[in-house]
């Protein structure tokens, strides 16, 4: 049966109509409190045991052993096509390259005579990786996660991710972890997986930062680390894209773009502007016909009834739109994109020009598909490199320096009324005329 959608259509919108259409839906975690509550407190107690109880609940599997064993990832390759295995492999070396061309080299800085400040990175010690399984294990995040853990040092690097109904995980997701040099991998889904990270268990190490996506139930899990002191990558909501063309577009490819990200769930996020009034009947045509032959077109159908087709007269309001919006994914339809680049200030990731789907940074061009959404790309860089290092300053100063530099240093102190440090110097430039 042939789908038609009624897409909402705004031209030209004031302000006012501006902000209603870019208000996420709210992701209401207090009302999911008690429950991730609970699970924290039952995992704090009783470890391992409570994993394998909530995992039974949860998951409906009942597990000997929440550890993939060294064997098992071994293996996992045998059990994998060979055209699957080389698409992983180019994905993980284009990932690779891309992030490993992220490594910044010290630099020595003498801010003043005898006065020489750098900055050299450390990898976090311990990071903790959730991958979602569900009906369609996401191996890609596997890479996207773990090539920059693996390029940054990480001395632990734990992996998370549910069983499927037999208790095993996908081998596509133990190949991709065993590139990444990933070999802790435990069988946890869920705001479980997420407190076991946290706090530790008889199996799982505790770790000192999590990275991943997932549901609510995660998404409150990770919130909820925060008050332990655990560092999370960045706030998560639904997928989003916004696609913005001009006349040189395709309006075939176009519709393919925005059903790419509706299938991701019913509360993906999907948004096209444009400055061409002539094209949207073409792409909503072609969003129809490409619909009907789609496999996951009853998820795609939920997020395209919110959907919005949006068009702008000016250029300079369209893009004021697409920066207030500030989305996941931007798209930028045309012939002449970079032209465009300039006008971009707000989005996790760009892809430019007719030829770009967003699909290929999903998987193998080599940029991170971890993003920040719900319009906090207006703060918050994607996941990099730098998402899992610390940069730390070093400084030494020679007796040069400290007699060249001391008395500004006493001057500024001595104002702030903090004589404490000032004497810390002072008893320095006394020493050298002693």
């Amino acid at each position: 049966m042939n789908t038609r959608l009624n897409i909402k259509k705004h031209m030209n919108p004031e302000r006012a109509e501006q902000l209603v259409i870019t208000k996420r839906p709210h992701i209401e975690t207090k009302s999911l409190a008690s429950s991730i509550e609970d699970i924290f407190d039952a995992v704090s107690t009783d470890g391992d045991e409570a994993i394998k109880r909530l995992t039974t609940l949860y998951d409906k599997v009942n597990l000997d052993s929440l550890q993939v064993s060294k064997i098992d990832i071994i293996n996992a390759s045998q059990h994998i096509k060979p055209k699957l295995k080389e698409s992983i492999q180019r994905a993980y070396d284009n990932i690779f390259k891309f992030h490993n061309s992220q490594r910044l080299a010290s630099k020595k800085i003498e801010t003043s005579t005898g006065v020489t400040c750098w900055q050299e990175s450390r990898g976090i010690d311990s990071v903790g990786l959730y991958i979602p399984g569900g009906s369609a294990p996401l191996f890609s995040t596997v890479l996207m996660l773990g090539v920059p853990a693996q390029i940054a040092e990480c001395q632990e690097i734990i992996l998370c991710t549910p069983p499927n109904k037999n208790g095993s995980v996908h081998p596509a997701i133990l190949f991709a972890a065993e590139l990444c040099g990933i070999s802790k991998i435990f069988k946890i889904g869920g705001a479980q997986a997420i407190a076991s990270l946290v706090i530790g268990t008889e199996s799982v190490p505790k770790v000192t930062k999590i990275f991943g996506p997932g549901n609510q139930y995660v998404t409150a899990a990770k919130l909820k680390a925060i008050e332990y002191g655990v560092a999370i990558d960045l706030p998560a909501g639904p997928s989003e894209v916004l696609v913005f063309a001009d006349s040189e577009c395709y309006p075939e490819f176009i519709a393919a773009d925005l059903i790419s990200q509706a299938e991701h769930g019913p509360d993906s996020q999907v948004i096209f502007v444009t400055i061409s009034e002539k094209i949207i009947a073409s792409v909503e045509e072609c969003l129809h016909e490409q619909l009907n032959r789609l496999p996951r077109r009853s998820i795609a159908e939920q997020a395209l009834e919110n959907a919005h087709i949006i068009y702008f007269e000016s250029l300079d309001r369209a893009f004021e739109f697409i920066n207030e919006y500030a989305p996941e994914h931007l798209i930028i339809a045309s012939n002449r994109a970079s032209d465009y680049i300039g006008k971009i200030n707000n989005a996790g990731s760009v892809f430019l020009g007719n030829m770009t789907p967003e699909s290929a940074g999903d998987y193998a061009s080599g940029t991170n598909h971890t993003l920040p959404t719900s319009g906090f790309a207006k703060s918050y860089s994607g996941v990099s490199l730098d998402s899992f290092i610390k940069k730390i300053t070093f400084q030494t100063i020679s007796i040069e320096g400290i007699k060249d530099l001391g008395p500004s240093i006493i001057n500024m102190a001595e104002e702030e009324e903090l004589e404490g440090h000032a004497n810390a110097v002072r008893v320095r430039l006394q020493s050298i005329t002693s």
